[in-house]
């Protein structure tokens, strides 16, 4: 019973905590990280012991699995060179820097030890750096490389701990720590595979959302256990496991399935990295309070920790600089070289989390200074947390990083949407009959209305409703009626329960499916970029000086209202959008053959081709 309420409060705790951040304008995990620091050294709060067994096996498999979905396979590969720098071999480097630092203030500590405790607070979390970063507007690369480096970095320093651990007992040789670290990783890796496979077969035989969602639950525990029981590395499992099913989740569940776990998942992942941090601060008192009768002095004890934490900041933050050249990211055939301020921001975001306090518990009881250690992983965590965690913000400001620019977004989003349109109403012509004429031409109304929408995203005439938002209006308020109409059903009680629930739910999907894209419509001002997504007609026809005062002359003369205008880099002529009644820029395309259109719309220069349907 004292556990469930301790659960319960722990979740009352980072609800109100998340919510408190968003009226603070600080980050979750900081916040949280303080708030449980604090409350614990409240009289009355439970001392809670938060041991390996829970964080290694109940918190880390679902965190990296989670992480994992979340995570692009795509984006993985084009920065896998800076992620292997970052999840390896920085974090050996900061583990023989901090050994080094170790065995220069406490001589009498062993190698073993100091390079356990270097292991222990090596691994940056990305849970808070990425937190941190998607409130601030951390540029995109940034966030892939924190993401991919903390799906990988925490297998290297749990691997490093076991060897170092084994090491205090004598008999660890550099090529068997070699083997060690290849049969953890391969492994790993093949242990990984074999799960998704079997996953993947499993799968492909389940049409029930809410039997593929249990599945999912069941997945990383099963991958980290069978790994972890075979010698090899359980993280390495989950990721291979996470990564490979959210690349083939197409493949292998239906739209409903994906729906259900993508919510599932998010939910649990909210609470699980919040809870996380609030546990981290609660256990300071404890640390603290079974080192007040150590024999060290006051004074070393600071040293100590404050020397690691310089330390693994200092180490972090040359070993990024230093291998700048090497931290690009490769785009097709092209080269995308690391900039400074972009290194920069990934070497003071590497915060430490959970893992590491996790780290410091594995130690043996009878390893030299183990309080000292406890202490000096929770200063670490704490340290890096607050220091970095508060200044990330001002640093971004200082280097004067763009964050994601949402009217590059709406663009992409857009040329994306009527790619796969233009392929949809393709197959349609070919599956047309007389019979289902009318049909098709529904369908082919809903698709113009879903892309039109996400063009509508990007600038329009000022004070004008667009067809999408007119569309939204309308139908959310016939769904309300609707709504309304069932409830009322409802409540005499003669039509079945299960049903009324089912035609609920029905109407609920319809609404979420609305495209919202118009509501609290933002100034979205897309300027567009000369980026890789490039054809001989966009290069033929570069952008152009707006003109002043445009208008689409034949809707001008028919008296219709304009959404947005747009002007053809042939010939000059200017027309109105697609979404407009008119669709004359279409119309003057089809006419001439003229392939290239910019928009008229004061403050965007984004071009668009009627061949191959790009913008940039």
């Amino acid at each position: 019973m004292e556990i469930a309420i301790v659960l319960v409060l722990l979740a009352i705790v980072v609800i109100a905590g998340e919510a408190l951040s968003a009226r603070l304008g600080a980050p979750a995990p900081l916040l949280l990280t303080v708030v449980g620091i604090a409350l614990s050294f409240v009289p009355g709060v439970p001392e809670i012991h938060l041991s390996p067994e829970i964080v290694l096996i109940g918190l880390l498999p679902p965190l990296l699995y989670t992480a994992s979905l979340s995570t692009s396979l795509v984006d993985l590969k084009a920065n896998l060179r800076p992620i292997m720098l970052l999840s390896v071999a920085a974090v050996v480097v900061t583990m023989l820097a901090v050994a080094a630092v170790m065995m220069a203030l406490l001589p009498d500590i062993g190698w073993p030890v100091a390079l356990a405790i270097g292991a222990i607070v090596a691994p940056p979390d990305a849970v808070a750096a990425t937190a941190v970063g998607r409130r601030i507007g951390l540029p995109r690369r940034v966030v892939s490389v924190l993401e991919g480096e903390s799906l990988l970095n925490d297998a290297t320093a749990l691997v490093a701990l076991r060897t170092a651990i084994a090491a205090m007992a004598g008999g660890v040789t550099a090529t068997g720590v070699a083997g060690d670290f290849l049969l953890a990783a391969g492994g790993g890796v093949l242990i990984g595979l074999i799960v998704f496979r079997v996953v993947a077969w499993v799968r492909r035989r389940l049409h029930d959302p809410l039997l593929d969602t249990a599945v999912s639950f069941v997945t990383p525990f099963a991958a980290y256990l069978i790994a972890e029981e075979l010698g090899a590395s359980g993280v390495f499992s989950v990721v291979v496991v996470g990564l490979l099913l959210s690349h083939r989740s197409l493949a292998l569940q239906t739209a409903r399935g994906r729906i259900v776990e993508s919510t599932t998942w998010s939910t649990i992942s909210f609470l699980l990295e919040n809870v996380v941090f609030l546990l981290i601060g609660l256990q300071a008192r404890w640390i603290v309070e079974d080192l007040s009768g150590s024999d060290l002095p006051l004074s070393t004890i600071f040293t100590v920790c404050l020397a690691t934490l310089a330390t693994v900041i200092a180490v972090r933050m040359a070993w990024v600089h230093l291998t700048r050249p090497l931290l690009g990211s490769r785009l097709g055939e092209r080269r995308e070289p690391a900039g400074l301020a972009e290194t920069t921001l990934i070497g003071w975001a590497g915060m430490r989390g959970v893992v590491t306090l996790a780290g410091a518990f594995i130690l043996p009881e009878d390893a030299p200074y183990r309080d000292l250690l406890l202490l000096v992983a929770l200063t670490v965590v704490a340290g890096t947390l607050l220091l970095q965690g508060l200044t990330l913000p001002a640093l971004t400001r200082v280097l004067r990083v763009r964050p994601p620019d949402p009217a590059d977004d709406a663009l992409a989003r857009a040329t994306l949407l009527q790619q796969a349109a233009t392929v949809g109403l393709e197959r349609l012509d070919e599956l047309e009959t007389p019979q289902t004429a009318e049909v098709a031409r529904t369908i082919r109304q809903r698709l113009d209305q879903r892309t039109f929408a996400a063009w509508e995203q990007l600038s329009t005439t000022e004070g004008q409703q667009t067809p999408s938002d007119a569309y939204a209006e309308l139908r959310r308020a016939m769904i309300a009626a609707e709504r309304e109409r069932i409830l009322h059903i409802r409540a005499k009680g003669k039509v079945p329960s299960p049903v009324v629930r089912q035609v609920l739910g029905m109407l609920d999907l319809e609404e979420s499916m609305i495209d919202t894209s118009t509501t609290a419509r933002q100034d979205i001002r897309a300027t567009g970029s000369d980026g890789h997504l490039q054809c001989a007609e966009l290069t033929a026809y570069p952008r152009a000086p707006r003109v002043e005062n445009p208008r689409c002359e034949p809707c001008a003369r028919e008296g219709r209202e304009v959404v947005a205008l747009r002007r053809c880099l042939e010939c000059g002529q200017v027309g109105c959008c697609d979404s407009s009644a008119g669709q004359h820029a279409t119309a003057h395309f089809q006419e001439t053959g003229h392939p290239v259109m910019q928009s008229a719309e004061p403050g965007e220069g984004w071009r668009w081709c009627y061949v191959h349907h790009l913008a940039t």
